[in-house]
């Protein structure tokens, strides 16, 4: 008993011992009674020892401060947050008046912002070259009834390069396929491919633009998708995803991404071109417009010497007349109408008067490639292609008895133009150059009515359509309701069999 109360005696003692000590000696102790002791402490986890800094860089905090909420945020805010700080920011302004509307969504921005960035070099050249074309081009869209700011549709086909060419070979600034080219009327041979006319090629897309406009109802972003993809592909889309929102459409699989990214790589360019200073474009070198009057040429007349009569270069008559593609004007093309720079009109025609028709025009000779086949000669391709063997081993560097076959040889090419059929090849039906035409399904409308009132047989309509002769047609859907073929550059109505 006595030892009990003698360590009894001992705690007490030590207690008051240990609350008699200075502060100094409890200050590692403190903290932790304090959290111990502080009424609704949150769980702490395991204790990381503090990184040391630099005195000067520390920065002490209140004891009662706490980490700020703002320090959690979303991957929008995260998103919205990198585009503020960005050296690249989006004007906070409303969109540059346009007679085409625009949008400014994230497809269009990424536009935006590849234009300024890694697509720069490319967009500033398609700025510099848009000054030389684009009054031109506006002035023959507003001609024929069409937005002038559809000119930026030949910014991002071609920017504005007339000899463009894809690997789709379509060709010039507004990048025709030659079956296109020629249904509006646009003549493509071995001597002129109007694909490559600043003026005729406008004036062709114009029409076709037009056309898909009312195919569309007066949708741009539809009409615009089916000049890239072809008016089919979008009605197709339209009856699969039973929708005309071009943004819905696109986020399906069906079509591809180039005409996906077609509709906002054309807004964002439309809205950088008109105020390219605001998006960093402040030191383009725009050429001049392009300028010329134009005047008749009765018949094959050498480039060379209409540069020299009107006072210029071989190269500037090139130069304002892309469609050539050799020396001269093109045979069979009475009245061609050749471009001259302004002001040498009255000039040349005075000089040319004096210069006699046989002294117009020089012929020379064009040449093409030809792959030797098994059983070739160069005797047998002399009689072929009108000239001796000796001058076909010349040019090739061969011997006279040289085997050719399985090589590629430089041949003199065919010189004579017929514009019913040069430059064009034989299509398989229904195939390359057809057009069809499409009718969209109003209630109580059967095969029987559509039949009649288009005067195509019923049978033919649900041919071209996929469909049951007795199925009901849904309305809304758009169907297939003429066909159009191309004969001799001409889209005329294919006859319908039964």
């Amino acid at each position: 008993m006595k030892i009990f109360h003698f360590y009894t005696y001992a705690v007490i003692t030590a207690s008051a011992l240990f609350f008699a000590l200075p502060v100094s000696a409890s200050e590692q102790i403190q903290p932790l009674l304090a959290e111990l002791t502080r009424p609704n402490t949150p769980m702490l986890g395991t204790p990381e020892f503090p990184a040391l800094v630099p005195a000067d860089d520390h920065v002490a905090l209140e004891p009662t401060e706490s980490v700020p909420v703002a320090a959690l945020f979303s991957l929008e805010e995260l998103r919205k947050t990198s585009d503020a700080e960005s050296d690249l920011e989006l004007p906070d302004v409303d969109l540059p008046i346009s007679d085409i509307p625009l949008t400014l969504n994230s497809k269009v921005e990424y536009f935006l912002y590849y234009f300024q960035t890694s697509g720069k070099p490319s967009f500033s050249r398609w700025l510099s070259h848009s000054s030389r074309y684009i009054p031109m081009m506006k002035e023959i869209l507003k001609r024929e009834g069409m937005p002038e700011d559809l000119v930026y549709v030949a910014m991002i086909e071609s920017g504005f390069q007339m000899h463009a060419r894809s690997w789709a070979n379509a060709v010039g600034p507004w990048q025709f396929v030659s079956g296109t080219g020629r249904r509006y009327a646009l003549r493509i041979d071995q001597w002129i491919d109007e694909r490559k006319d600043p003026v005729k090629a406008t004036t062709a897309a114009a029409l076709y633009l037009k056309e898909l406009y009312s195919l569309f109802k007066g949708d741009w972003y539809l009409a615009t998708a089916g000049y890239n993809a072809g008016e089919n592909k979008i009605l197709r889309a339209i009856s699969m995803y039973n929708t005309s929102d071009f943004w819905e459409i696109s986020r399906g699989s069906y079509l591809k991404r180039e005409t996906k990214e077609y509709v906002p790589k054309l807004l964002a360019a439309a809205i950088i071109a008109k105020d390219p200073g605001r998006y960093g474009f402040t030191d383009i070198a725009y050429l001049t417009p392009i300028e010329f009057e134009t005047v008749k040429i009765p018949s094959r007349t050498n480039l060379d010497l209409v540069a020299k009569l009107c006072g210029t270069t071989y190269e500037s008559i090139k130069e304002l007349n892309p469609d050539l593609r050799h020396w001269c004007t093109p045979p069979n093309y009475p009245d061609y109408l050749l471009k001259v720079p302004k002001g040498s009109k009255q000039q040349f025609e005075v000089e040319y008067a004096k210069v006699p028709e046989d002294q117009r025009f020089s012929e020379r000779i064009l040449y093409s490639r030809y792959q030797a086949r098994k059983k070739d000669s160069l005797k047998s391709l002399a009689r072929r292609f009108g000239t001796s063997p000796a001058i076909l081993a010349e040019l090739n560097g061969l011997n006279v008895k040289s085997r050719v076959a399985g090589k590629s040889l430089l041949v003199p090419a065919k010189q004579t133009v017929d514009f019913s059929h040069e430059g064009r090849t034989i299509k398989s039906a229904g195939l390359k150059g057809s057009y069809s035409k499409y009718y969209t399904i109003k209630s109580g409308d059967t095969l029987s009515s559509l039949s009649k009132r288009f005067n195509v047989s019923a049978k033919l309509l649900s041919g071209w359509n996929n469909l049951k002769t007795k199925v009901a047609l849904k309305p809304g859907k758009r169907i297939i309701i003429a066909k159009f073929t191309e004969k001799n550059g001409k889209m005329l109505p294919a006859e319908p069999r039964s």
